[in-house]
């Protein structure tokens, strides 16, 4: 089979045509063979009518290229690279599962149509264009309003038995955290917006009726037959329950019935129980269901991950205080980014006390008293927090006005919050710039090389490295191990990242450092990029953006782009103050 050629279609708005210009870049640079085409709008079609087109559109580019695989791809969509397991593919269609889902989520008992419709490929086969006549005729002569992706299905139900197909590994989407593929993040999703808009305007497809699982109704209804009875009693049937090992059966957290091995469904449940332990700080019962999980299984790496960062909890949980310290950070991806998880290694340091992980997203209802502090997590601020340090990611969402206030990361947030109605905040800085005051390591002879950290979302996104460039993961969670992570960034000459909070530690040591993105990509993180700009000014240094730079970073001239800057003892003083006091009273509103 030849090379692949990739194909899309715009119409004239200038959304869209600024997208195929990009697009046309972006395929280019690549080398490889493209075909995009301007599709007229009529007067009164919508973006349904429009997406229709997409049929007898690819149909036609089929006809024309009959001994060469075709791919489309969304016009606001982007590629980095195009693999040779997707370019050289000899299946009949390739594509992502329907959400980029995982592949034990396969089928139509998650989701009412199998492909994602944004990037795919049909082979030269007979069979694999015949589902696109098959597509085409349908769409040519149905009175049904229905987009692209409606009629693509159809066929694919209709010759599904006779094609050969493969799924793209959903960690192949930028910003698809993966600890287990070897595969580059290649693809670039780009949403238009217009899905929710429409979905209830188009024909769709109906997902098969999920199995009611017999263990989770009796649960359910146990539930609910315990609430009516007396207290007592209840309790009393709880624990025979507990004794006979009904409850470990019933929450899937016995036997699945195949000898040793145990369904999705109860090892999803032991791994919750896991973390749960963890977030408990039941040290005794995250070690026994740890080994229950790893004699009967062969661990996955997301597993894995939960294991870790529910250690990570747990180091926080058990700690001998008998005093709690309600603190909200961001915990996920699994198993732990670095940013996040310095929110409790800084509050447990100057604090003392147990560390209580409060989700950011629990409702206000029964959220106990709370500290929020790193991260970009301001939206999730509550009437009864107390807030260190802490900013927005955007201005798209409101700020809670009535919460306690100490200080924010910078001046941005500062004027958004008091936009929303809340306290002129005048005290600003990141916890983050304290690190050096945690871990008072004296930066010595260095190795004469660089190392790059990449935030979580840029994760096996192809790069190209210089010789003299070595990577770290951005994925550690406990004290110990963020504590050697430090260690070795202050081993380096200099540091390269697209992590703000590992941009902010470099700053905090004095270790030169470059806060980059990447070209494709730049986008690709949550928000606006607003936090760049409140973290430096809120630390007092110059207005910081991230350069963008190619993938290729033996061609970037770091001298251009580094940073020597260092934060000032004073500001890093200011911080450990507010964190102090929140840690005060929060202490003084337990005791009374």
């Amino acid at each position: 089979m030849s090379d692949p050629v990739v194909c899309s279609f715009f119409t004239k708005d200038k959304y869209y045509s600024d997208h195929a210009q990009k697009l046309s870049t972006n395929l280019e640079s690549l080398g490889l063979t493209f075909f995009l085409e301007e599709v007229e709008r009529d007067i009164n079609d919508d973006w349904v009518d429009i997406c229709r087109k997409k049929v007898p559109f690819i149909h036609r580019v089929c006809e024309k290229y009959p001994d060469r695989r075709v791919i489309w791809i969304d016009v606001d969509c982007r590629i980095l690279e195009l693999p040779d397991f997707v370019k050289d593919s000899s299946a009949d269609i390739i594509g992502f599962q329907r959400g980029f889902s995982p592949p034990i989520a396969i089928g139509y008992r998650n989701h009412a149509r199998f492909w994602e419709p944004c990037f795919w490929g049909i082979g030269t086969s007979a069979t694999a264009r015949k589902m696109i006549k098959d597509a085409y005729l349908n769409e040519a002569t149905s009175m049904v309003k229905a987009t692209d992706d409606y009629f693509f299905e159809e066929a694919w139900r209709a010759n599904a038995d006779s094609l050969t197909f493969q799924v793209i590994p959903s960690a192949c989407v930028v910003g698809r955290q993966s600890l287990s593929t070897v595969h580059p993040a290649f693809f670039v999703f780009g949403a238009s917006g217009k899905v929710p808009e429409f979905k209830n305007k188009a024909s769709q497809h109906v997902n098969e009726q999920k199995p009611k699982w017999i263990r989770k109704q009796v649960v359910k209804k146990s539930k609910l037959a315990l609430r009516f009875l007396p207290q007592k009693m209840s309790r009393r049937l709880i624990s025979i329950s507990d004794q006979l090992g009904l409850t470990h059966y019933l929450l899937g957290y016995g036997y699945s019935g195949l000898g040793d091995g145990r369904s999705q469904q109860q090892r999803r449940a032991i791994t919750d129980r896991i973390l749960r332990a963890g977030i408990n700080g039941e040290q005794k019962l995250l070690k026994e269901l740890t080994r229950d999980l790893k004699s009967s299984c062969l661990i996955n790496p997301n597993e894995d991950a939960t294991i870790e960062v529910a250690k990570s909890f747990n180091f926080y949980a058990s700690s001998s205080s008998n005093t709690p310290l309600y603190l909200s950070w961001w915990v996920r991806p699994f198993p732990g980014n670095f940013g996040d998880w310095l929110s409790p290694l800084i509050f447990s340091h100057y604090s003392g006390l147990k560390i209580k992980f409060q989700t950011p997203t629990a409702p206000i209802k029964g959220t106990p008293k709370h500290i929020v502090s790193l991260g970009s997590i301001a939206r999730f601020i509550k009437k009864n927090s107390l807030v260190v340090g802490t900013g927005i990611s955007s201005t798209e969402y409101p700020i809670e006005t009535q919460a306690h206030y100490l200080s924010v990361r910078g001046p941005l947030t500062a004027k958004f919050l008091s936009s929303c109605g809340g306290p002129n905040v005048t005290s600003f800085g990141d916890p983050a710039a304290v690190i050096s005051q945690i871990f008072p390591f004296e930066r010595k002879e260095t190795n004469g090389r660089t190392v790059l950290i990449r935030h979580a979302s840029h994760d096996r996104i192809p790069l190209i490295l210089p010789e003299n460039i070595d990577e770290l993961s951005i994925l550690v969670s406990h004290p110990e191990r963020i504590k050697a992570f430090i260690q070795e960034l202050l081993k380096y000459d200099e540091v390269i990242t697209s992590a703000l909070h590992v941009y902010i530690v470099c700053q905090s040591y004095g270790i030169p450092c470059s806060l980059v993105t990447f070209e494709g990509v730049e986008n690709s993180i949550s928000g606006t990029g607003v936090k760049y700009s409140d973290y430096s000014l809120g630390v007092g240094l110059e207005e910081l953006e991230p350069t963008v730079i190619g993938r290729d970073l033996r061609r970037v001239e770091l001298s251009d782009i580094r940073n020597v800057e260092k934060i000032s003892n004073s500001k890093k003083n200011e911080i450990e103050e507010k964190i102090l006091e929140s840690i005060e009273i929060f202490k003084n509103v337990r005791a009374k």
